[in-house]
Formats: structure tokens, C-alpha cells, sequence
């Protein structure tokens, strides 16, 4: 009878742990294991041909995607003839036969209303909405014909009005920085918008003036990226307490691990030194892991695994095994601890509750 007894009680002990291991194992599948095992590394390169802090090497053309940010600036932008005058634009004037006292030559921006202001005693004229050619026929017979502003000082057969446009308003709207929206396509004020997804900066540029070439005559413009905003590269932090920290970087071309690493203020408390590089290639399903020798390249400035980072490159730094055996244990053993917990407090609850009303029970008798 002992004999059953203690075979049965072996038996429980034994599902017990077994049960208890399935637990675990349940448990420790919800926490990343790639802190407790390391990865295989798939189809990782020779060190030598791989771009690192003291080789690095020139990245391929780099084509423009949403959210990039481009310069445009003018070098020739004349409007085709005849252009029609609008407000802020600066027109030249230069008039003949007006006083020496009194003259008319110099720069003026057309304000608000269409207006220019000629100063002194010729007032100011309306010129928006005409040609050049037109608006020199107003200012003259402005000048000529309008006697009660002049004081009949300037003759018609001695005054000659030139003018000459300096500046459109509309090249503020060309010139200026341009943020390629989601559907692909720049901003260019009253010209309209051009597609520039997926092009190169020279595919930019040609873009651009033929699209203004219909409005302009031999458009000219320069075009630069002001913002790299579409290319990035992470750094993963893994922690099984938190979760995992992922910080994306905009990716300028210059980037390597130890800057990587540094933009994040180094290292975590909870981190360990075992760094990779995941990086992926093409359309292929198993992506390129590039250990990284961390001692190596901060304490001995070696500069072997101090790779240069590419866009769309993983800085994948694993926690601490200690520290994640430790969250994996907190994590099995927390429902427990609730449970006990909870029941501990109510039993201490009880125990006062039945001791306050027994003792308040014996001094009422007392009385």
C-alpha cells in the first residue's frame, strides 16, 4: 500500500514538473529568445568587401521619394512674351524729359492693387493686368495727360517711357524649398506641379524646366536635395521587460554602427554586447546578418565590424541573457505572486476584522 502511494506521489511530482516546464517554455515564447541564443548569420560577406569606418565607399544615385525635401533655385527664368504684369512683381523704369529734380528711373514693385508709386508729384498708376508695351503707354499718358499732377511740366514730344521687367513675383514660388508630397509631385505656385518620384537629381532638374518651358522662354534652374527624409536606417534596442525600442534615423550617407549607436547615447543598462547588422537584399527572403565586434570598436578602435550602414539597415543590439532569464522568470512567476499576494491579504484582513470584534466583544461583556 506504501509502495502504491509513494509511486503515485512520484507520478504527480513528475507531471508536476512537467506541467511546470510547459509553463515555462509557454512563457519564455512570449520574450524574443534572440537573447538567449544567437542568430545564424545568412550568407554574410567577407569583411574586406564590405564598405567600414576606414573604407567607406560612394552610395549609388540617390532618387527622390516622399517625404524628401528639394532646393530649386533660379539661374534664367524670362516669361514669354507678352507676359502679363501682376502684383509684386519689380519693373525697371527709366523716363526721359521728366526735371532734373524730379526724375523717374530706378525700380518699382507693383503693391497690392496693381498699383506703382512714382513719387513726387506724378502720384502713383495702375499697371497689373497689362503688358510691358501697354503699361509704358499708361505711364506715359499718365505723365502727359494728367496736367493737375504734373503741373503741365512734361511735354509729349520730349517724354520717352521705358520699361523693363527685373523680377516676377511668381519665381518666389519656384525658387524656394519644395517637399515632394505623397502622390509624387512638387509645388511650383501658378505653373502648376511636376512628378518627380523616383528620379534622380539631373531627371529633377530636366523635369522642371520642361514643365516651365511652356510658360518660359529657355527656362534654367539648379536643384538639390535639402532634406534626405525618404531613406532611414533603425537601431533596435531589445529589452524582454519593455519591449523592443526601435529608432528610425534619416539616413544622410555617412553613417556606421558606432554613430548608429551614438545617436542613441550608447548603450542600454539592460543591453549586452552582441550587435548584428541585418541587412536586407533585393527580393531575397534571407537577409544579410553582419556581426559586429563591439569591444573591438569602441575599446580598440578597430574598425573591421564598424560597418557603414546602409538605407533600410537593422542595428539590432540583444539584451542582456541574464537580465532576460530574469524578465522570463518575472513573467511566469508574476500570476502567482498576484494570486498569493491576494490571498495573503485577505487572510490578514480576516484574521484583524476577527480579532478587532472579538476583543471589542470581551470589554462590552467586561462592562
Amino acid at each position: 500500500m506504501d509502495r502504491r502511494i509513494s509511486t503515485r506521489s512520484s507520478a504527480n511530482r513528475f507531471f508536476k514538473g512537467i506541467l511546470s516546464l510547459l509553463a515555462f517554455g509557454i512563457c519564455l515564447g512570449c520574450v524574443s529568445t534572440t537573447a538567449i541564443f544567437d542568430p545564424k548569420p545568412a550568407g554574410t560577406p567577407a569583411f574586406r568587401d564590405l564598405p567600414k569606418e576606414a573604407a567607406k565607399t560612394s552610395l549609388p544615385m540617390y532618387y527622390l521619394e516622399p517625404p524628401d525635401i528639394i532646393t530649386v533655385e533660379a539661374i534664367q527664368l524670362v516669361p514669354k512674351s507678352p507676359y502679363i504684369l501682376r502684383v509684386f512683381d519689380v519693373v525697371s523704369l527709366d523716363v526721359v524729359g521728366t526735371p532734373e529734380e524730379e526724375p523717374i528711373f530706378g525700380t518699382f514693385t507693383i503693391e497690392p492693387g496693381g498699383v506703382i508709386q512714382l513719387g513726387g508729384a506724378y502720384g502713383s498708376v495702375k499697371i497689373d493686368g497689362v503688358s510691358l508695351k501697354e503699361a509704358e503707354r499708361i505711364i506715359y499718358r499718365h505723365l502727359v495727360q494728367s496736367p493737375e499732377n504734373l503741373r503741365g511740366r512734361l511735354a509729349a514730344r520730349n517724354t520717352i517711357v521705358s520699361a523693363r521687367l527685373l523680377q516676377m513675383s511668381e519665381i518666389q514660388q519656384i525658387a524656394d524649398n519644395h517637399l515632394i508630397s505623397p502622390d509624387g509631385y512638387i509645388t511650383l505656385g501658378s505653373y502648376g506641379r511636376v512628378y518627380v518620384n523616383g528620379l534622380s537629381i539631373q531627371e529633377c532638374r530636366e523635369a522642371i524646366e520642361f514643365h516651365l518651358s511652356k510658360a518660359l522662354e529657355h527656362p534654367q534652374v539648379a536643384v538639390d536635395v535639402f532634406a534626405y527624409n525618404s531613406k532611414e536606417y533603425y537601431v533596435i534596442f531589445q529589452s524582454s521587460a519593455m519591449g523592443e525600442q526601435v529608432v528610425a534615423f534619416p539616413y544622410t550617407g555617412n553613417e556606421t554602427v558606432l554613430k548608429a549607436i551614438a545617436n542613441m547615447n550608447g548603450l542600454a543598462p539592460n543591453c549586452s554586447k552582441r550587435i548584428w547588422v541585418a541587412r536586407p537584399v533585393g527580393n531575397s527572403h534571407k537577409p544579410v546578418i553582419l556581426p559586429v565586434d563591439w569591444v573591438a570598436i569602441t575599446a580598440y578602435a578597430a574598425p573591421q565590424t564598424n560597418y557603414q550602414l546602409l538605407p533600410g539597415d537593422r542595428v539590432f543590439v540583444v539584451e542582456d541573457r541574464y537580465l532576460a532569464a530574469d524578465g522570463v522568470l518575472a513573467r511566469f512567476f508574476a500570476p502567482f505572486e498576484r494570486i498569493f499576494g491576494f490571498s495573503l491579504l485577505g487572510a490578514t484582513t480576516v484574521s484583524r476584522f476577527s480579532y478587532n470584534v472579538l476583543r471589542g466583544g470581551g470589554q462590552q461583556g467586561r462592562f
